[in-house]
């Protein structure tokens, strides 16, 4: 039986939910910035430099918190004085209306930091929270719901970090840490153990996995040693036929197409993984609010 050690880990955070680097924190909210004040904040100036103001961070819909490193690193590159209060932390369930964080500090920092801080924060959110969905959907069942390549762009880490504060996990980071085998390989190498081979032959200490599309496909694949197999686009029955020919030979991924509501029921064909795209390719923000008052 495969053991865990061969499914991809992220090269920034371990499968815990361990923040990345701070370094790669940092150099990431500079770029929100630099994106977002360019040359200086031309309305912020309106205000006195010596200014203080405090504001309270308040989320208007229920959602799974994820993006406060990002959040507060923004701010702490505008002012490292400035003060801030959580009321709640990655990976927790916040409710309409509750607060989730009191700033203090100067005026112009804060409202200068504002939109790109709740940008992260609203956004990785909304990727916690669609992520809390679906781990949801299959609480109770032996089976790991792993996010995708399919990321917004300049995000991949922040979304597969918040991926992780709503419960599901990381599948690879990107095209550096595994080796996933689909079907234009498979044409380019000539066969499916061809392709296998392949791969073996690189001598990479990375996971291998192969993409099959059908039931003679994946009969191939296990025949040729396959030790990671991902069904795409598989019936039910057709799954629930792999889990049992398979007999703990090879770790089963289904894939393609798999919404909140058939996820459950690809679930109980008793496969080990399920990869979703829509974790993070189609991502809707959580509505939050920062309300000021002046000092």
């Amino acid at each position: 039986m495969p053991t865990e050690s061969e499914i991809p880990s992220s090269p920034c955070f371990d499968p815990r939910g361990r923040l990345p680097d701070r370094a790669l924190i940092e150099a990431q909210a500079r770029a929100a910035l630099v994106e977002d004040l360019g040359d200086g904040d031309l309305t912020a100036k309106l205000l006195s430099e010596h200014q203080r103001s405090r504001a309270e961070l308040i989320t208007r819909e229920a959602a799974t918190l994820a993006g406060c490193a990002w959040f507060e690193m923004v701010f702490r590159l505008l002012d490292p004085r400035i003060e801030m209060h959580w009321g709640a932390q990655d990976g927790d369930r916040v409710s309409a209306g509750q607060r989730l964080c009191v700033l203090e500090g100067s005026s112009r920092a804060l409202l200068s930091g504002e939109r790109a801080a709740m940008n992260y924060l609203q956004t990785l959110s909304g990727t916690a929270s669609r992520a809390r969905r679906y781990a949801d959907a299959v609480a109770g069942l032996a089976v790991r719901v792993l996010d995708t390549r399919k990321t917004l762009p300049g995000l991949r880490i922040q979304q597969k970090y918040a991926v992780l504060c709503g419960g599901c996990h990381n599948h690879r980071q990107g095209l550096f840490d595994a080796i996933l085998i689909k079907e234009n390989h498979i044409l380019a190498a000539g066969s499916i153990p061809a392709a296998l081979a392949a791969a073996r032959a690189l001598g990479r200490d990375v996971p291998i996995e192969i993409e099959v599309e059908t039931l003679d496909e994946f009969d191939i694949a296990l025949t040729a040693g396959a030790r990671l197999v991902l069904l795409d686009n598989f019936s039910l029955d057709d799954l629930r036929w792999a889990v049992v020919a398979s007999a703990g030979r090879a770790l089963l991924e289904a894939s393609g197409g798999v919404t909140l509501e058939t996820i459950r029921a690809i679930a109980e064909t008793g496969v080990d993984r399920i990869s979703v795209g829509d974790l993070t390719k189609d991502v809707t923000a959580i509505d939050l609010s920062m309300r000021f008052v002046v000092l």
